[in-house]
């Protein structure tokens, strides 16, 4: 993978399963009729023994894995994010955060992106709903590099997580000498007049912000945050304190998800500036991804313009 290229995570997620299937043999996958679109038919190839086909029957799905889990094994569940975080979210709650089973979910299509399926398949919400959730931890993949390294890392982790992919091609932010740790956030850029937080998809759009405000002499401080439980709140603190100016900006809606967790950490710790990019209290609706992004100020344009108000002190 190349810096720039264009690659869908979800592409980047089956293959990644696929890799770790290789030197773990406990890992098993389970699908509820999206594997080829959440990319998860590439392990049922590889390992038909250890593919689970379920139907659509999503709540019957996270319970089964919840049970293989307690025999050893490690099973990753795979659907579009908005079926997991609200069709299946008692059956998650009950039977796999209450125990702290070591369960893997991966919620695809996460937030516009669904190939213009409109507001019965967009998850704005869901990252809100994992956040809540006690033992919960939610990871959220900014291009098919971290993509892999979550997928990776994630046999290292224990007990309950949530990743979310999305389904439309991103470019590939991170390099070779990338490496993804749960808990802490990133840096992609150096700056002190206006501080950027974003995730997943938006990181990229973040830093093609910063370049059109470089070039009118503002320097943005970009941080990227693949975790958003638990949150970097020290990374936070500190742009608040170097800067005093934050924007979120997120593939979700702005109640409960990355704007919502920092502001908790700004209005406990070090309350500053801030203006949170996200949807507002909504349900999606069909059409390009980029011109329902543009309709609510979440793009690239939207966070230049305010960087530029927070500079300007409006």
């Amino acid at each position: 993978m190349k810096i720039g290229e264009m690659i869908a995570p979800r592409a980047a997620f089956g293959d990644a399963l696929v890799e770790l299937g290789k030197t773990n043999s406990e890992v098993v996958v389970f699908d509820s009729d999206v594997g080829e679109s959440t990319q998860t038919s590439r392990f049922g190839k590889a390992y038909p023994d250890r593919f689970y086909q379920m139907g659509i029957a999503e709540a019957n799905m996270v319970c089964a894995a919840a049970g293989m889990s307690t025999l050893g094994y490690t099973p990753w569940v795979s659907t579009f994010a908005v079926f997991l975080a609200k069709r299946a979210v008692d059956q998650i709650r009950v039977s796999i955060a209450y125990p702290k089973l070591n369960v893997k979910l991966n919620g695809a299509y996460g937030g516009i992106p669904t190939g213009k399926a409109g507001a019965t398949h967009q998850a704005i919400q869901d990252i809100a709903v994992m956040r809540a959730m006690p033992n919960m931890t939610v990871w959220v993949a900014s291009d098919a590099v971290e993509t892999r390294q979550m997928v990776i890392e994630s046999a290292k982790h224990q007990g309950p997580l949530y990743m979310r992919t999305v389904r439309c091609p991103v470019p590939v932010i991170f390099g070779n000498d990338y490496k993804f740790e749960s808990g802490r956030s990133y840096c992609v850029t150096e700056g002190n007049d206006i501080a950027i937080i974003a995730t997943g998809m938006m990181t990229p759009k973040a830093l093609e912000a910063a370049k059109e405000l470089d070039k009118e002499g503002i320097k943005a401080r970009v941080i990227h945050m693949p975790t958003v439980k638990p949150i970097d709140e020290e990374a936070i603190v500190k742009a608040s304190k170097d800067i005093g100016k934050i924007i979120t900006v997120e593939n979700h809606s702005m109640i409960g998800g990355l704007g919502g967790a920092v502001s908790e950490v700004l209005t406990d710790k070090a309350p500053c500036y801030l203006s949170r990019l996200g949807f507002p209290d909504i349900f999606g609706e069909s059409g390009d991804n980029e011109k329902i992004f543009s309709k609510f100020g979440v793009n690239t344009e939207n966070v230049v313009a305010k960087a530029k108000e927070l500079v300007k002190g409006k």
